[in-house]
């Protein structure tokens, strides 16, 4: 991407109420294409009611609520609650051929959503093929009625979603990667809350802004929904103090700039504490040359507004030393609970890697593939958890290695080119209920080195350690923060890097785990576990809904 290429992004905050979601109610989500103009024209996207982002769900910790989701569209679809942990009912987790088949045009399905300890920002999106690029909206999570903020209360809230947009139709862009084998067109835009900022073709009008009053409190939610990258994120002249990641309280952090990856979201404060003035918002893509800002302010600037300075686009260490500093609150009222005796150990290595093309099958002999241990993920016909419910045989398999099949210096600059080529196969890790595990991820520098942001459905993680370079199995265990660890569902394990998470498994079913950049989650960076049932029947997987979609 060109380092001079840039959009002016801001969003307006009305201090009016959405339709708010109330626990134990039914809602509606109708998958359907509708005509938005962008960049100077109009193409159908896929949305939910017409809405691009679709519909905030407010609730509150605790709750249940049943979405009915009607596919109108002619793709298929399914809807992922990301972050949501589902107790014990995985069947409507939401992934493609892991948990569900997908509802196919004309369909519905209806989805059961159990909240149950999460508290702060969440959000949902579409589950299958690239559909979630417009496919996507909020999830507020409101304290349990009658409980409070752990910090002081603010005067307004917002979701604030950073998302991408294509000229093209995202299809379109997902099969030409899938015929070439090589890297997908970058996006066109970057929107906040689906609008382009105002220095891109016919967008200044439209471009949202944060309207704020001087002397109040804003509580941003931040939503990282690109598709493909990681985001430096700042204001002008302000302060940001994080106070949750991924629905989880954390110490108050307080930064001038955010990273934030795809999947995760990061609850900040922002005192608007300035003389009453436009001041810019900005973003940086990190690992690429892209810049992105916007306005925020209900004055007329008597000057250009000020922009943040952001990190250079590839400095890992700004990336990583945010990313490091988050800590649990771990306050009486919000208590944490790190596993200390841990019964599975397992280093997974993630890569970038390459199959040959037979038949000149893409456009340079070789397409780009992924794999976590060396097994590059392929999708089954039907999905893994009615596999595993119903005793299917020949879905998927249980050998996913422990730890990495070969050892090398994976960090190292050089590597050979026999080691680019994985083994495909729809492998998965099986736990026992109630067992503890921790798992380091390795990043390599196979074919390319980046980052990974790993995401795990059906749980959080504590992240007790990272570090850049080859884990040091006997070292860097020394190093882990065991006292007040984030808790996380989703981490950005660094560029040639690597991060340790634990977790305890007392959520039996089927859990996807995958990469959260689109493209790496498309060519196999992907596993699942399967958590058996415990003994006592409140520990067992519930049944199956009746209208689960047919594969």
């Amino acid at each position: 991407m060109e380092a001079s290429k840039t959009q002016c992004l801001g969003f307006l905050l009305f201090l009016v109420g959405i339709l708010q979601c109330k626990a134990g109610v039914r809602y509606t989500f109708v998958v359907n294409e509708t005509p938005y103009n962008r960049l100077c024209s109009t193409k159908n996207i896929l949305t939910v009611n017409g809405q691009f982002p679709g519909p905030t769900l407010y609730v509150h910790t605790g709750d249940t609520i049943i979405v009915d989701v009607y596919n109108k569209a002619k793709y298929n679809i399914t809807i992922h609650w990301h972050g949501v942990k589902q107790p014990r009912f995985p069947w409507s987790d939401g992934p493609e051929y892991i948990t569900q088949c997908p509802i196919q045009p004309g369909g519905k399905f209806s989805q059961k959503v159990i909240f149950s300890t999460e508290e702060g920002t969440l959000w949902w999106h579409a589950h299958s093929d690239w559909s979630r690029a417009t496919v996507h909206g909020a999830i507020v999570i409101y304290p349990k009625k009658g409980s409070s903020y752990p910090f002081p209360k603010p005067d307004a809230d917002v979701p604030i979603i950073l998302g991408e947009w294509w000229k093209k139709p995202i299809m379109e862009v997902y099969h030409e990667m899938l015929r070439t084998g090589g890297d997908p067109n970058v996006s066109d835009a970057y929107t906040i809350n689906g609008q382009p900022g105002d220095r891109y073709p016919c967008s200044k009008q439209d471009t949202f802004k944060l309207r704020v009053e001087q002397g109040k409190t804003y509580l941003l939610r931040l939503i990282n929904a690109a598709m493909q990258d990681l985001l430096f994120f700042s204001i002008a002249n302000h302060s940001l103090t994080v106070v949750a990641t991924d629905a989880s309280y954390t110490k108050p952090l307080t930064r001038d700039i955010i990273t934030i990856s795809p999947g995760q979201t990061i609850d900040v404060l922002l005192k608007a504490n300035q003389n009453p003035d436009h001041y810019y918002m900005a973003a940086r893509v990190y690992s690429s040359a892209l810049g992105w800002w916007n306005t925020l302010g209900n004055y007329t600037p008597t000057s250009p507004p000020p922009l943040p300075q952001l990190p250079y686009y590839n400095d890992t260490s700004a990336s990583v030393n945010f990313t490091g500093s988050l800590r649990s609150l771990a306050s009486e009222e919000h208590p944490i609970d790190v596993p200390k005796n841990i019964t599975n150990h397992f280093i997974f290595t993630i890569s970038i890697n390459s199959f040959p093309c037979p038949y000149n099958s893409c456009t340079n002999g070789t397409r780009l593939a992924a794999s976590v241990n060396n097994i590059s993920f392929t999708t089954p016909s039907i999905d893994i958890l009615q596999a595993y419910y119903y005793g299917i045989n020949g879905v998927f398999g249980t050998r996913l290695p422990n730890f990495p099949p070969y050892i090398f210096n994976f960090t190292a600059d050089n590597l050979p080119t026999d080691l680019e080529t994985p083994k495909r196969g729809t492998e998965v890790k099986v736990l026992k209920y109630n067992s503890t595990v921790e798992l380091v991820f390795q990043g390599t520098n196979l074919l390319a080195g980046t980052d990974h942001p790993m995401h795990l459905h059906g749980y959080s993680f504590y992240v007790v350690g990272w570090g850049l370079g080859n884990y040091d199995i006997k070292k860097d265990p020394l190093t882990y923060n065991l006292v007040d660890p984030p808790l996380q569902n989703t981490i950005a394990v660094p560029k040639n890097g690597w991060a340790a998470i634990r977790f305890r498994a007392d959520n039996p079913g089927v859990w996807f785990m995958h990469c959260h950049i689109e493209r790496h989650m498309t060519w196999g960076m992907d596993t699942a576990f399967i958590v058996r049932n415990g003994v006592p029947p409140n520990t067992h997987l519930l049944s199956p809904p009746p209208d689960m979609p047919p594969c």
